[in-house]
């Protein structure tokens, strides 16, 4: 076990400061919505933000993120106020989070969003794997921090001269480094296990003819809810930021009859750690291997058009490219009818739904079920009497149009897929019901 295992920064409403810098690089989301989604996350991490800072800069001071004298007077106001945490909006490098630790003082944490996230997540993987994921997230941001760690050693060796820099701190970190490091190899491989045998369940449903369909979206955007609403599940509901983490697979009947199967994944967010992404890859591999995406946004939010963004990068950066993808825009009962009048002129080929009060959905299901018959095509196939298990595998995976008996066996009109055609090719006949 490490010596610094990662811990969670909750303390009981931990007072907070968030700080972000605004420059020419801000060209997605403005400083101060970003911001405002950094204070949601500590919320979401049970502190209380009382103080928000924004730093105009052509780019962060290398040294400090902020330049000395802003994180100075930072400093001064988180000792007036009674602040436990100050919490950066970009990802600090380890010289800079050490530079600002000693200007903010030893009685005042300083992380940075990557680190706050890192916690949320920690706090909300509930499965094996998620937790697996989690860990070897943190130890890889923990890994070049090390050094920070054990610098107080480093400075009560006051005798001078040569070696003088080296002994008990840099023995022991690099200890420390070694453990960690054979920690991040023991994670990746249970996740390369993990990921092997959700490859063979995946496999299994392909194998299976079930349509799969996957939701994907911003945090927060009502995914889990809509997935209640449409099987009938209870997934776990919250409104806060990375309330389920784990995917949650259900069946699903399409209004055709023919089954499916819809899996809610994490959500996204902007400035997501690339750990997290890499992390989380086996995870998102469901997203990869679906027939059709569910890209759900929270029509509600100002920032709709930058989550979209958002999560279509991060979906690049996955490899998801191909699937077909159809944008749902949930939470549209909180929308004045000229809002939503707009939405539809931007969005025509959008599903607008409320996953709370069911509008919609209706019109949501129609469309899985003309998106899962989009590859169909009309087959007739004779089933010999003495393969019924093949009557039965029509009937389950697909979509019967037509059926009677003849001398040599049962003769099914149906419509099928790709891969139920290639199933079947050896039993087709010329004869259209």
């Amino acid at each position: 076990m490490a010596r610094f295992e990662p811990q969670p920064t909750k303390r009981e409403r931990e007072r907070v400061f968030v700080v972000g810098v605004d420059g020419p690089t801000n060209t997605l989301w403005r400083v101060e919505e970003s911001l405002a989604e950094l204070t949601r996350l500590v919320q979401t991490a049970d502190g209380e933000v009382v103080g928000s800072y924004v730093q105009r800069l052509n780019k962060p001071v290398p040294k400090t993120y902020i330049g000395s004298g802003k994180a100075a007077q930072i400093a001064e106001d988180a000792i007036a106020q009674d602040v436990d945490v100050v919490v950066f909006d970009d990802e600090l490098s380890p010289s800079q989070q050490a530079n600002l630790e000693r200007i903010m003082g030893k009685d005042i944490k300083v992380i940075d969003r990557t680190a706050l996230i890192l916690d949320i997540f920690g706090r909300h993987a509930s499965t094996h794997e998620g937790r697996i994921q989690v860990q070897l997230a943190q130890n890889q941001y923990l890994l070049p921090r090390l050094r920070g760690m054990w610098s107080h050693l480093v400075r009560e060796q006051t005798r001078g001269g040569i070696g003088s820099r080296f002994g008990q701190g840099e023995s022991q970190l690099e200890v420390d480094r070694r453990i960690i490091r054979a920690r991040i190899t023991t994670l990746k491989r249970e996740l390369a296990q993990l990921e092997e045998r959700r490859g063979e369940q995946s496999k299994s449903r392909r194998a299976s003819n079930t349509y799969r369909v996957a939701l994907v979206g911003y945090t927060n955007a009502g995914k889990s809810t809509l997935l209640n609403a449409l099987t009938g599940a209870t997934a776990y509901v919250q409104d806060e930021l990375f309330a389920t983490l784990d995917p949650t697979t259900r069946a699903l009947v399409l209004q055709d009859g023919r089954k499916a199967t819809i899996t809610d994944t994490v959500g996204f967010i902007q400035k997501l750690p690339t750990m997290l992404v890499e992390s989380f890859k086996s995870t998102l591999s469901e997203a990869r291997s679906a027939d059709l995406l569910l890209l759900v946004a929270d029509a509600h939010d100002a920032n709709l058009d930058e989550q979209l963004a958002t999560v279509r990068k991060v979906l690049d950066d996955i490899g998801v490219t191909e699937a077909p993808c159809v944008l749902v825009l949930n939470k549209c009962d909180l929308l004045a009818p000229d809002e939503l009048a707009h939405l539809r002129s931007m969005h025509p080929d959008a599903e607008f739904v409320s996953a709370a009060t069911g509008s919609g959905l209706s019109s949501l299901g129609y469309r899985l079920t003309r998106e899962a018959a989009s590859s169909d095509s009309s087959i007739t196939i004779l089933v010999p009497f003495d393969q019924g298990s093949v009557v039965r595998y029509v009937h389950e995976q697909g979509h019967v149009i037509h059926e009677e008996y003849s001398e040599e066996g049962t003769i099914i009109t149906l419509r099928a897929d790709d891969r139920m055609s290639r199933t079947l090719e050896g039993l087709r006949i010329d004869k259209v019901v």
